[in-house]
């Protein structure tokens, strides 16, 4: 008897297991609690996300799948080929020769291809003013090995042309280049509402650099480029379907130009952005796929589909300036998602990105970061490590799913153009953005770092700020989609505090045993040092004479009392008219009063803290009052 046939054996000596009877445990255990508040959560798309899933009977097909088989869900070869992705690095050096310089580093260091950010209208980076600055940028660069994506503002096209005009500068045999030109003027026209020449021109001219490379099929031309709606705030339904309609808009535009779907894939690839939802991140790269292929195969050309390269590139609006270490951890979290969920191409923004400059060590530690989840953790060697998870599949195919519904709508109201200038993707961009914010502002959704365990004082990073980028021309035909971080408001409240002449500080009253009270006092503490705010702590006090006294020696201007829910009924009313006598001018209580509100109040707390309250709102009338 092998060893499957001895499982199967013990296992018939038991009951099948069913949902019923684990329902039945997990009711005795919530005791009363509800089920679906306590143990089911929902993405900003309202994807329920269970507790547990089982082998959903419409989800029976899909790990049986196989990867490089449409629709392509687990991916778009059926084997792994090399590492299994490449590490794009990102280099926006002004100077061509020090970006030269950069750019070599970075590929003896490990990096497969490099991301050329180009100084243009709206955007900082290399300055090139004709093909020899090119030229000097990648001397030395194997670009029939090592590809290079170019990342512009406006001016897109020219700056694509220049770069064709430096290939024989440079050597390259013909048709031999590796290169994304990532052309996309419909996510220009998102971004900057305003694209310098009409939208129609804009799209003949970046067909007619298409047509100009369709001798080199190591070039591809065009991008649907759906990081620019993550940026602005979408959520990842949002940003699927705005990167398929840009696709169906291009497939359209190159059918228009007398170039059938089938060819036109091979000139088009894809952006999309990787954060610190791991497994949504992983769905959303495997939906995307989906998407792609469906789409491709309604246009007769589901065969080209496989040819689709998808390069993830670490969120933006995830990174803070602020202990930027923290970066160092949301950006491996997204690359890992992003190598699991089986991008082609992977670009790590360096930890220092939202502070200016990366210098050799920030540049350093985003290309390891890549190459330690290569060579070391051999992420890349598995194709589709989700596939056969209940949990991913369910969660892909409900992602593509409201991608897809979101799609159908934007295409229902003339396509991404026309849904752009009439403002219904701004509009439902903006209001995810909303509640995204609300969620950060009231302790909901925690930037570690930022909101949660802030660091005061300085954090040892200091780089060069990037430069500004040109102005971009002209009044915007419609509502820019700006990119936002999340971190924003809390890093203003923590400018305000260091322009500050007089440093925010509040004495700590902690009341009783150090069991009693420490965890609403490091709750306190993090709460104001997220607003700039220091904080006066002790092992806590035995009496409120004893604080009051404590409190007077401290030289602050506002005190908050702290400690448990029982104590601070023996404590909070003698506590609060004592540091009001000691002259406080602010006394402040951790916890919700309930049914002691008013008689607190009347004792003299000013404020409550709480978690669920808008910490931004609060923190910043707290500055003005301990100005």
């Amino acid at each position: 008897m092998n060893d499957q046939e001895t499982i199967e054996q013990l296992a018939a000596d038991f009951d099948p297991a069913t949902r019923e009877d684990w329902l039945k445990l997990v009711e005795k255990a919530l005791k009363g609690a509800d089920f679906e508040k306590r143990l089911v959560s929902k993405t900003a798309d309202g994807i329920r996300i269970e507790p547990i899933y089982t082998r959903a009977e419409e989800l029976a097909g899909a790990a049986e799948a196989r990867p490089g088989a449409a629709p392509l869900t687990r991916g778009t070869q059926p084997l792994v080929k090399g590492l299994g992705w490449q590490i794009h690095q990102v280099n926006a050096e002004p100077d061509p020769s020090t970006a030269n310089a950069q750019i070599l580093e970075d590929l003896e260091g490990g990096v497969h291809g490099a991301v050329l950010q180009v100084e243009t209208p709206g955007e900082f980076g290399i300055r090139i003013k004709d093909a020899n600055d090119f030229a000097t940028a990648l001397t030395g660069m194997y670009l029939n090995l090592a590809p290079v994506q170019l990342k512009t503002g406006l001016a897109s096209a020219p700056v694509a042309r220049t770069f064709l005009e430096a290939l024989p500068l440079l050597k390259v045999e013909k048709g031999k280049a590796q290169a994304f030109l990532n052309l996309d003027p419909l996510g220009k026209f998102a971004r900057f509402g305003v694209l310098g020449r009409g939208l129609d021109d804009a799209l003949k001219e970046t067909l007619s650099v298409a047509a100009d490379v369709k001798a080199e099929p190591g070039i591809r031309a065009v991008v649907a480029d759906a990081t620019i709606y993550h940026e602005a705030g979408a959520t990842e339904a949002q940003e699927l379907a705005a990167l398929a309609s840009t696709l169906v808009a291009y497939l359209r535009a190159f059918e228009e130009a007398g170039t059938p779907p089938a060819q036109a894939f091979s000139q088009i690839s894809f952006a999309v952005a990787a954060d610190t939802d791991q497994f949504l991140t992983m769905a959303k790269l495997r939906a995307a796929r989906r998407l792609i292929w469906r789409i491709a195969d309604a246009c007769g050309a589901g065969d080209a589909a496989d040819s689709a390269h998808i390069t993830a590139i670490t969120s933006y609006r995830m990174m803070a300036k602020r202990d930027p270490w923290t970066n160092l951890l949301r950006t491996s979290i997204a690359c890992t998602a992003a190598a699991l969920g089986g991008a082609h191409a992977i670009t790590v923004l360096p930890y220092t990105w939202p502070l200016g400059k990366p210098d050799k060590f920030a540049r350093r530690i985003a290309r390891n970061i890549q190459i330690v989840l290569q060579e070391e953790s051999s992420l890349g060697r598995i194709i589709d490590p989700a596939g056969g998870s209940w949990y991913l599949e369910n969660l892909t195919e409900e992602l593509a799913k409201v991608a897809w519904q979101q799609f159908q709508e934007i295409e229902g109201k003339g396509g991404i153009v026309a849904s752009l200038k009439a403002g219904s993707i701004q509009e439902t961009i903006g209001e995810a953005a909303a509640k995204r914010a609300k969620a950060v502002a009231t302790g909901r959704a925690q930037l570690t770092g930022v909101s949660a365990f802030p660091l005061l004082g300085d954090d040892g990073v200091s780089v060069e700020p990037h430069p500004q980028p040109p102005e971009v021309n002209g009044k915007p035909d419609i509502t820019p989609l700006t990119p936002h971080r999340m971190a924003e408001p809390f890093e203003a409240l923590r400018d305000a505090a260091d322009a500050a002449a007089h440093k925010p500080e509040v004495f700590l009253a902690s009341m009783g045993p150090i069991a009693s009270h420490t965890i609403r006092t490091t709750w306190v503490k993090n709460y104001l040092a997220a607003g700039g705010i220091a904080t006066l702590i002790s092992d806590g006090y035995k009496s409120a004479e004893e604080a009051a006294e404590a409190y007077k020696k401290s030289g602050a201007g506002a005190a908050c009392i702290c400690s448990s829910d029982a104590l601070y009924e023996e404590h909070a009313v003698a506590t609060a008219k004592a540091l009001k006598e000691a002259g406080a001018s602010m006394v402040l209580l951790a916890g919700r009063p309930g049914d002691n509100e008013q008689a607190w109040r009347d004792a003299g707390v000013d404020r409550f803290l709480a978690a669920g309250n808008d910490h931004v709102a609060t923190l910043k009338e707290l500055q003005g009052t301990l100005k």
